[in-house]
């Protein structure tokens, strides 16, 4: 609704409503399909694109250093350590994987209940999901310490007759993933083909036409196409929204099946899940809002995609607060437990417990100004609040992890961590490799779906009303 803040005669609000409006008024199928397509189109890339892909470009080479020494000199060169066997690579993993978990909710399940704010936004959002998923998938690779060795993780038919062991969480991990990324890609690049064939005619260039026109795979826009098109994006849907709660809860059973104390619990499952939301809508506003910006998208990614993106972040940081208050009711008033209650003071004010009051004034404390509508509408400060809900989220699996670890059951093997600059670097240099894979796919590929944001026009409405659809054995 609009408050005394907000001017009458904007036109960005809707006079019925109250509410911003999904798509500026004034647009046409023509200036939408323009405005889009000469992104990529454009025969002049913009220098701050050069700028930005230079940066991300030499973050992965150091990348690719740390992983070079990493090969040759073996994971010693981490601080994983005994307690302290997990580190970073398990933190990291757990983080990214939890980034692409937006993408599929945006795509699959606001497209399942027809929410139509999705539209501006599920491209890129679907585009970030395989990307994160991408530096995920680095991170069991290489801390196994024998990465070319990595195939034995896949049941083959081999003659050495070493068959995976399915009771380890690595094999649940591998099947998880592999299935979320496969479902990610198919259903990005199928609701990339109307825009792909848009981008075949309007193309200049023979590369341009040859290019689009192969990943376009033969659209012409028919009826019959249409209508398997839209088939297919349902049934996809359909078969990605379990992916939303299955992945990480598989993910989460890595710690729940060990009988440690802070991970012996069946809070983790529905509390990961929220919290893979809860990061992933904060990346997607980062990413967002720097698009819009640069791009000048006001008209496309308007306030309410940036007001409904923050009501999910704060539901969801409510559901990760309450797990986080069921941890600490389970360990201080109902488990009975000196084990337990000992983990969560030594999380509270242990050596690390710093990172435990990151945590919670990152993810519960500072979100809270959330409920304030006008700061949900003030883009500097949610972009701002997107990056503070990352960071808390990072430590949140840095103090299930390395907290946990540090202090067991037995005192007299009590350690402690300190990450390497080998650690640091390839964290950095999957930060890197995220955004070097960003910048090429905004710059060419559609970033925003043509196909479905003209379908949120007026005259599309009109149209429908007036010309319905015909069956596909029309």
């Amino acid at each position: 609704m609009a408050t005394k803040d907000t001017p009458v005669n904007d036109p960005m609000l809707d006079p019925i409503t109250g509410e911003f409006a999904v798509i500026a008024p004034g647009h046409t199928f023509k200036s939408v399909t323009e405005e889009i397509s000469n992104i990529v189109l454009t025969p002049r890339t913009p220098l701050g694109w050069f700028f930005g892909f230079a940066i991300a470009g030499g973050v992965v080479l150091m990348l690719l250093v740390a992983l070079t020494w990493l090969f040759l000199r073996g994971v010693g060169i981490w601080a994983v350590t005994i307690p302290v066997a997990w580190g970073f690579a398990i933190i990291n993993f757990v983080w990214w994987i939890g980034i692409g978990h937006a993408g599929t909710l945006i795509s699959a399940i606001l497209l399942l209940f027809k929410q139509g704010w999705r539209n501006s936004i599920n491209r890129f959002a679907e585009a970030m999901t395989i990307f994160a998923v991408v530096c995920a998938g680095l991170f069991p690779l290489i801390h196994t310490g024998r990465p070319w060795l990595a195939y034995w993780l896949f049941p083959y038919p081999n003659t050495m007759n070493v068959w995976p062991q399915f009771r380890s969480p690595l094999l649940w991990d591998v099947f998880a993933v592999s299935t979320y990324a496969t479902i990610s890609v198919v259903f990005w690049y199928i609701g990339m083909i109307p825009d792909l064939g848009t981008l075949r005619d309007r193309a200049k260039s023979r590369f341009g036409q040859f290019f689009y026109g192969m990943l376009a795979v033969g659209w012409r826009g028919s009826v019959r196409h249409w209508v398997r098109y839209e088939m297919s994006s349902l049934l996809l849907a359909g078969l990605a929204t379990p992916l939303v709660l299955s992945v990480h809860s598989v993910i989460s059973f890595d710690f729940a099946v060990a009988l440690l104390p802070g991970w012996h619990t069946t809070i983790f499952p529905p509390y990961f899940v929220a919290g893979a939301i809860y990061s992933g809508f904060a990346m997607v506003i980062t990413l967002a809002i720097p698009i819009r910006e640069f791009y000048h998208l006001e008209d496309l990614i308007t306030l309410r995609h940036v007001d409904n993106m923050c009501k999910v972040m704060l539901a969801t940081g409510l559901i990760v607060a309450y797990g986080y208050s069921t941890e600490v009711f389970m360990s201080y008033c109902y488990s009975a437990s000196k084990w337990e209650y000992f983990m969560m003071w030594n999380r509270m004010f242990g050596p690390i417990g710093w990172a435990y009051w990151v945590l919670i004034t990152c993810n519960i404390a500072l979100p809270q100004l959330l409920w304030s509508r006008k700061l949900r509408r003030n883009v500097p400060f949610v972009f701002l609040m997107s990056l503070i809900v990352n960071t808390g989220m990072w430590f949140e699996r840095f103090v299930i992890i390395v907290i946990s670890l540090s202090r067991d059951y037995l005192p007299s093997s009590w350690g402690t961590y300190r990450a390497t600059k080998w650690d640091y670097m390839t964290l950095a240099g999957t930060f890197g490799l995220f955004t070097f894979l960003f910048f090429l796919f905004i710059r060419f590929l559609p970033m925003i779906p043509m196909s479905e944001l003209r379908l949120m026009l007026p005259q599309a409405k009109i149209r429908a009303e007036a010309e319905p659809l015909p069956e596909a054995g029309d």
